[in-house]
């Protein structure tokens, strides 16, 4: 089986994405799954505005998941400058209404602002208090914009170690270039927003998971892909390390796409590169223990 933690859809069409390309229809993004032995995959929803010609809202996503309930989990999402954009906002009703319709997650989350803003702790405290919601959240490495998404963190993450502390309950599913180049030491700041390529030397991402039990991994894009086979060695002791915690994903954003991770994890087992306890909880069972699917 395998359980994909991040992909993109919407019934939107004409409007082109930043770079030119378009989400995959619901229909192209099933064929896609179908063609690629993926058996469900989450869905999120991208309301904040930065970099961005369409938005799919939490609705759209939930009708599309509606008409896919055995394949598709769907993600609710929100923007902290929302409401009256104030630290005073109370996101409770809408963080409720989510739960209790059906939704497993948040994200993608990715306001440009920093990540420890006072904005976005208050948004992190509430839903924390609600609980049952785990945030994937994309990072930028700069503000305002410049071609970027996501919330700002400088080069060692300092910001996501604050909120990491602040909201020990909270699970939070890493994504992104700025992210996952942290997987070695050598990361720069003209790399950081890349793929960094050679041999890892070990980074800031091991460190804060060992000190972090709600930090996960979404495996998902370029990103998480180039973090795990860049330096194979280091990224299947990476993936035995914390099995318990990373999850396969591809990023689907457009059709026709090329899935590496598909070919990639099929040659872990096939080869027996990584332990089959590793192997099948990474590709879906802790997708499935975390958004208590009965797969």
């Amino acid at each position: 089986m395998l359980i994909d933690i991040h992909t993109h859809t919407s019934t939107c069409r004409g409007i082109l994405r930043q770079g030119g390309t378009q989400y995959p229809t619901p229909e192209e993004l099933i064929g896609a799954m179908d063609a690629n032995g993926i058996d469900k995959a989450v869905i999120l929803s991208t309301v904040s505005n930065e970099c961005r010609f369409v938005t799919v809202t939490p609705h759209e996503v939930m009708i599309i998941a509606q008409k896919y309930p055995d394949r598709l989990i769907p993600f609710c999402n929100l923007d902290p400058r929302m409401l009256k954009n104030h630290v005073s906002s109370d996101f409770h009703q809408m963080l409720n209404y989510f739960k209790d319709s059906g939704f497993k997650g948040i994200g993608e989350y990715c306001p440009n602002i920093e990540l420890d803003h006072p904005l976005n702790m208050n948004v992190f405290a509430q839903v924390e208090e609600v609980g049952g919601l785990p945030i994937t959240f994309h990072l930028a490495s700069t503000l305002n914009h410049n071609g970027q998404y996501g919330c700002f963190d400088e080069i060692g993450l300092p910001r996501l170690e604050k909120v990491l502390k602040s909201f020990p309950r909270q699970i939070f599913l890493a994504h992104s270039k700025v992210f996952w180049s942290e997987i070695s030491s050598d990361v720069t700041e003209d790399n950081r927003h890349g793929d960094p390529q050679g041999n890892v030397s070990e980074g800031r991402v091991s460190e804060l998971m060992r000190k972090y039990p709600n930090l996960h991994g979404d495996l998902s894009a370029t990103s998480g892909f180039n973090a795990i086979s860049r330096d194979l060695d280091f990224g299947i002791e990476f993936m035995e390390e914390f099995q318990d915690r990373l999850y396969f994903g591809t990023d689907i954003a457009y059709h026709p796409q090329e899935l590496r991770q598909v070919p990639f994890f099929k040659r872990l087992k096939d080869e027996r590169l990584i332990s089959s306890e590793a192997y099948e909880k990474i590709t879906w069972k802790n997708a499935a223990k975390l958004f208590d699917l009965s797969a």
